[in-house]
């Protein structure tokens, strides 16, 4: 069975809801999602993938075609979250702004840059790094604070970039860490983690 869900206008996390309740709902073998932004191809193509579909884009204008289909040993649920060692706690780290504290935007730049680095000190705990609002100006060419980014996720933290947020800005081909992703992507992420610091 194939289904066709046509998600334009729609804004984050709009589609990637839709796809999850018409694959939950319906079990099809194959779906099709139709969006109109990179944003939301990038997001509804992460979620199939996790669902174990075997993924595809066209594009048609300015349109997005995402068909997810079911592939040979495929997995039947979504793959579970990594666990953490016995006793250790994920902890997700929140940004908001690309800046730390209100008041001198410089000393805010140097204390941003200062945080981030020594989140080093969390040692394994630190499980997740979520950009959002003017945060997403971190992840960006000619950042500050982009190496220490980049260190982090080479040391396996997930760096997770808000799609709708980049858009907004007309940053989402300037990112250069981590993945684009969406506020059910957030969500899942602080509801799994033990702990979220806001920043």
């Amino acid at each position: 069975m194939t289904k066709e869900i046509d998600c334009r206008g729609l804004a984050c996390p709009a589609p990637v809801l839709q796809t999850k309740g018409a694959i939950e709902r319906e079990h099809p073998t194959v779906i099709k999602v139709v969006v109109d932004n990179e944003a939301a191809k990038q997001n509804v193509s992460r979620f199939m993938g996790s669902q174990g579909l075997e993924v595809s884009v066209k594009q048609e204008g300015g349109d997005f075609h995402v068909i997810g289909k079911i592939g040979e040993g495929a997995a039947a649920e979504a793959p579970v979250d990594e666990k953490p060692e016995a006793g250790q706690k994920k902890i997700m780290v929140m940004v908001a702004n690309d800046r730390m504290g209100h008041g001198d935007d410089e000393l805010g730049e140097k204390l941003m840059l200062s945080f981030l680095k020594t989140l080093k000190e969390m040692g394994n705990e630190l499980w997740r790094l979520v950009f959002v609002n003017n945060g997403v100006k971190l992840t960006i060419k000619g950042s500050k604070v982009l190496p220490v980014i980049q260190e982090h996720e080479k040391a396996g933290i997930h760096i997770l970039v808000c799609g709708t947020c980049l858009t907004h800005f007309n940053l989402l081909d300037q990112k250069q860490v981590g993945e684009t992703t969406n506020m059910l992507d957030i969500v899942t992420a602080m509801q799994l983690a033990d702990k979220v610091i806001n920043i």
